[in-house]
């Protein structure tokens, strides 16, 4: 009886667990890495035509997105989850599977060009479509028998529609051992769906530490901050841009501007602003949460479906489902709200309503989400000047701003609060799905806090679930160059860069230019931050 460590492990995304119990093998989760990836993960140290089982703790793309590569490799085992996570995988591992083909046939016209090597997709939208087909939807909170030896349940995480926590019970020559996955584990009284249930006994447990490090804000009125920055920018006669995961937050960011409408928290002429939700992906994912009221739902919500009131719908939201009617979206002159994904700006729609919003002073980026260090839109977050979209440099001149505590993550606090619901100490925690030095301290706080035994593993990392030992030890040793650990510094720079520019700004104006010396110095600051950029 053994788990073996494969992603998520001291970086936040590609999340992968192999766990072995007698004759079976199974994983829990198979994403895909985002952003910079500072550590070499290790293969799965079997075929996956040897798998019987994968346990998928939630649809986002960093625990679900290479489930079809699996298969293409020969997996063809049963892949269990929830009802709503099955549905909304339905949608994002087909939508995964369109961009990867977009993206080969892309770089093949170019190889033909230039006399190159053509390229395969990682996987086709016919190999989701396969993969899809192996998909068992289960209950929350029904505690079913996979085979001999292996039973799970899966409970509300409460960080999306149908995410879940995993308790699973293994038994290997009458020896019983319980591992719970915590997935990602919500953020505490958002719109929409339920808090995190809790777990009160495991033998070894594994939690995320996205926000292992940080306390959200205060809990606040989103809607209020929310509606001061779309009336702000709409007295300035330009565009909000939101960038929005399409599963999840975008219906959170519904939700809300929802509220503002109705609670008139924008006021006239602006209040019947217009709002497009620009992705067919989230367009087909608002259709799931509608249908998932009953099993997934929280008290609030429910109470106002039983009003006859749609928590997600209001007078002026549109959709933009074709590439003609997104195209049309940035010829509107009108001031706008645009939500698009992909959330962190590394693909999809959400570039094209950048490249023509960035440049613009009038227009606002808000950012609602975690931004995975290395990706555009963490750079965008901490201050880059300049950026290139689609081979044309961009100036960022637009106003860039990020609306604190609206996270889909549960934060320090409320991880080591959901621990406490053991009544008994586990034999170990395990960190995983946090940053490098996230994992590492959060470990230390849980030690610290309850007295636990914690480890945050890295990729390869392997341990026996019987004795506890430790039997195969992965590689602690970083890439000789991390992806975008450079650009990270310089957003870093680029931040300071900006912060002296505005102060010189303000000195300027107070002294009405006389100021010669104080002149130069900013002139210092602007070729400073030029030469940086480039």
């Amino acid at each position: 009886m053994k788990i073996t460590f494969i992603g998520a492990a001291h970086e936040v995304t590609g999340s992968c667990h192999y766990v072995e119990a007698g004759d079976k093998k199974f994983l829990v989760d198979c994403g895909m890495e985002q952003g910079a990836d500072i550590y070499e993960n290790q293969e799965i140290p079997v075929n996956p035509s040897d798998l019987d089982y994968i346990f998928v703790t939630h649809a986002h793309i960093d625990h679900s997105g290479l489930l079809p590569l699996l298969y293409v490799h020969g997996f063809r085992g049963t892949i269990f989850s929830t009802e709503a996570t099955r549905q909304l995988c339905n949608i994002m591992l087909k939508d995964s599977a369109h961009i990867q083909e977009q993206e080969a046939e892309w770089k093949n016209r170019k190889a033909q060009r230039s006399g190159g090597q053509l390229v395969e997709p990682m996987y086709t939208s016919r190999d989701a479509e396969k993969t899809l087909q192996l998909f068992e939807g289960i209950a929350y909170g029904r505690k079913i028998e996979v085979s001999e030896g292996i039973q799970v349940r899966f409970n509300d995480a409460g960080h999306l529609l149908g995410s879940s926590f995993i308790e699973i019970w293994l038994r290997e020559n009458g020896i019983e051992r319980k591992i719970v996955f915590s997935g990602d584990l919500g953020n505490h009284d958002r719109p929409l769906i339920k808090n995190p249930e809790h777990v009160t006994d495991a033998d070894y447990v594994l939690i995320e530490s996205t926000y292992g490090d940080r306390v959200h804000d205060k809990p606040q009125d989103f809607a209020v901050p929310l509606a001061q920055v779309i009336l702000d920018t709409l007295k300035r006669g330009g565009n909000i841009v939101i960038p929005a995961f399409s599963v999840g937050r975008t219906q959170e960011l519904l939700y809300y501007i929802r509220r503002i409408k109705e609670e008139g928290l924008i006021p006239a002429p602006y209040a019947d602003f217009e709002v497009y939700m620009d992705s067919p992906l989230a367009v087909e994912a608002t259709n799931v949460f509608n249908k998932s009221v009953s099993e997934c739902f929280d008290q609030a919500a429910l109470e106002l479906v039983q009003k006859g009131i749609n928590p997600i719908a209001f007078p002026g939201l549109r959709v933009a489902v074709s590439s003609e009617e997104s195209k049309a979206i940035n010829f509107d002159e009108k001031p706008k709200l645009i939500i698009s994904a992909s959330g962190m700006c590394e693909a999809g729609r959400i570039r094209h309503h950048l490249k023509h919003n960035l440049w613009r002073p009038e227009s606002s980026v808000i950012f609602v989400g975690y931004q995975v260090p290395g990706t555009l839109g963490y750079n965008l977050l901490n201050g880059a000047r300049h950026i290139k979209l689609f081979g044309e440099e961009v100036e960022v001149r637009a106003q860039i701003c990020e609306l604190p505590g609206i996270s889909g993550h549960a934060d320090r606090n409320m991880l080591l609060e959901w621990l406490g619901g053991f009544k008994e100490a586990p034999s170990r925690v395990f960190v995983v799905h946090g940053e490098d030095q996230v994992t590492d301290a959060f470990a230390a706080a849980i030690k610290e806090t309850y007295g636990y035994d914690s480890y945050a593993p890295y990729s390869g990392d392997s341990f026996d679930l019987i004795t506890g030992d430790q039997v195969a030890v992965g590689s602690h040793v970083k890439r000789e160059k991390a992806p975008g650990k450079a650009r990270t510094t310089s957003a870093v720079f680029g931040r300071l860069v900006a912060a002296g520019e505005r102060l010189m700004a303000v000195i300027r104006r107070s002294e009405g230019g006389a100021n010669k010396d104080l002149g130069k110095f900013a002139d210092q600051i602007d070729a400073l931050s030029n030469k940086w950029d480039r």
